[in-house]
């Protein structure tokens, strides 16, 4: 193939237009271009006057690809060779199947990996299946009901499948995450995300994509357990025996294990005790807290595509923010969700949790993002190495007081939470948080540095995103869950002070979203294959 890098085009150019635009730039008769395709796909709106796409497009040509490239007008080519892809080569059973704790992204693509490799691991969920697990959500939604294994957290797919499905990544572009893309993909998400700058899969779509990886995996030998919970490690001389697992009934078995992959999210806390208990090295880690900030779409769009605002070819638009902050501080925005809704996200009894979501049609009539301010382990009130998880559930059972102790979330519009002043009604927002919300002042919640930092950061964000902080937008409490508050320690092997024990992804400190968890569940299934 041939990559013609840098190509800008209108929006409303298909791929004959394309065509037309390669031969114009590279000076190559379109006939001679056998066919073209997508590589790379994004945005171009710094100019508000002229928003157009940017490719990166492989082109096949009749003739010598290596002359030809050499001789195109465009210097922006290159010749792309193939690229070699992940192979999992398979090896001869072990005595002792291999387990796997959590089916989000890290074990779900750990239990891919070894399945494919034909070791038949056994996957241990504390949560039902993805379909059970969304008639539970639903409930809590709507009737404030809920089941403290099958929720936003808990259950198959992880915290992820309640989100956007973003799969941005800052880590490196290499063969796993091609790995992780291309299963996903044939899973059932868009093909886009093959290529788009800001793919997303939306949650509508991801319940059907976790549901045929599971697949994938059961006709490959792998063994999903579902409703049962790792509560306890049989170890002996610093090397792991057994798990000790617990049924849905209370009942407990052991489930011999010298291979245990401990993939549990960033909310398992009842797991990472356990895990401390047993003598599982783990540490402080810096995480966040903050807000989740809701927008109208329309305004968002506006603000971002000016005139080009409500073009298809566009769809929703987002954006990323960051600030450094004179106070020393620093607050950014997380898993933006364009067309979304703010959804209650709580894993355990008396807390109010938040995060945000997006179906992959991004259709809603708000946006909203995670609005953070980062923390440090100074601010966390004690040296324990779980202290930063204890002081995450104080922080939550006040959210869950001040929202009345029905799981109704704290709000506040940002022109009160500005002036000082708890706020009474919504403007022209309407917050989406279900199953309800209570308008109130949020400086009753967080640490006075928090709320300065955040006043500050709606100010400064206001200046690279025109309406940030109109005083009608909405921000509803509790974020506490961008991100695991531990670290469970692991050497170059990606082993523990336990040997045979393999912490890997969100919950344990190594990722942060979907793809990076993933990738990190592979190279930890890898490691220890």
């Amino acid at each position: 193939m041939i990559r013609v890098n840098n190509i800008q085009a209108n929006l409303n150019v298909g791929l004959d237009g394309l065509k037309e635009i390669v031969s114009m730039c590279t000076g190559l008769d379109s006939d001679n271009i056998k066919s073209l395709r997508i590589a790379k796909k994004s945005v171009d709106a710094r100019n508000k006057s002229n928003v157009h796409f940017v490719y990166s497009l492989d082109m096949e040509v009749w003739g010598d690809e290596d002359y030809i490239a050499s001789i195109l007008a465009w210097k922006q080519v290159e010749l792309i060779k193939e690229k070699p892809q992940l192979a999992i080569a398979r090896r001869p059973e072990s005595k002792l199947r291999p387990v796997v704790i959590g089916s989000g992204p890290a074990g779900m693509f750990a239990v891919l990996a070894l399945a494919e490799a034909g070791q038949r691991p056994i996957v241990i969920e504390r949560g039902k299946p993805v379909n059970e697990r969304q008639e539970d959500v639903r409930s809590f939604w709507a009737k404030g009901m809920l089941n403290p294994n099958s929720n936003v957290q808990f259950g198959e797919g992880g915290a992820g499948t309640f989100s956007d499905g973003k799969l941005m990544t800052g880590i490196k572009k290499d063969k796993f995450t091609a790995k992780v893309l291309h299963e996903l993909a044939a899973a059932g998400a868009p093909e886009e995300i093959l290529y788009l700058a800001k793919p997303h899969i939306g949650t509508d779509k991801l319940v059907t994509v976790v549901q045929n990886i599971r697949r994938k995996i059961t006709d490959l030998g792998g063994e999903y357990r579902f409703e049962e919970q790792l509560v306890g490690l049989d170890v002996k001389n610093d090397c792991l025996r057994a798990a000790k697992i617990q049924k849905a009934d209370g009942s407990v078995y052991e489930l011999p294990a010298d291979k245990l992959i401990l993939a549990v999210g960033h909310s398992a806390r009842d797991t990472f005790e356990m895990l401390y208990d047993a003598g599982v090295a783990m540490e402080q880690k810096p995480f966040s807290i903050g807000v989740r900030i809701e927008h109208l779409q329309s305004m968002i769009d506006t603000a971002q595509y000016g005139r080009y605002a409500g073009r298809p070819e566009l769809g929703a638009a987002d954006y990323k923010l960051a600030v450094h902050l004179p106070n020393g501080r620093s607050a950014y925005t997380f898993c933006m969700c364009p067309g979304g809704e703010v959804v209650a996200a709580a894993s355990e009894n008396g807390r109010v949790v938040t995060n945000g979501m997006s179906e992959f049609a991004r259709a809603k009539t708000n946006a909203n993002a995670a609005l953070l301010v980062g923390v440090n382990p100074t601010d966390f009130g004690g040296e324990h190495p779980l202290q930063g998880m204890f002081w995450q559930r104080e922080l939550e059972a006040k959210a869950y007081e001040l929202g009345g102790r029905n799981y109704f979330a704290p709000v506040q519009r940002v022109g009160d939470f500005l002036a000082c002043r708890p706020s009474v009604k919504a403007g022209e927002v309407t917050p989406s948080y279900c199953p309800g919300v209570t308008w109130t002042d949020l400086a009753l919640l967080f640490p006075d540095y928090v709320i300065e930092t955040l006043q500050l950061a709606l100010t400064e964000m206001n200046n690279k995103l025109k309406g940030f902080s109109h005083p009608d937008a909405v921000l509803t409490a509790i974020e506490t869950r961008s991100s695991s508050p531990i670290r469970i320690l692991r050497d170059e092997t990606y082993q523990s002070n336990i040997r045979g024990l393999y912490p890997c992804g969100e919950g344990a400190g190594y990722a942060g979203g979907i793809v990076s968890s993933a990738v990190d569940g592979l190279k930890t299934c890898l490691a220890g294959n």
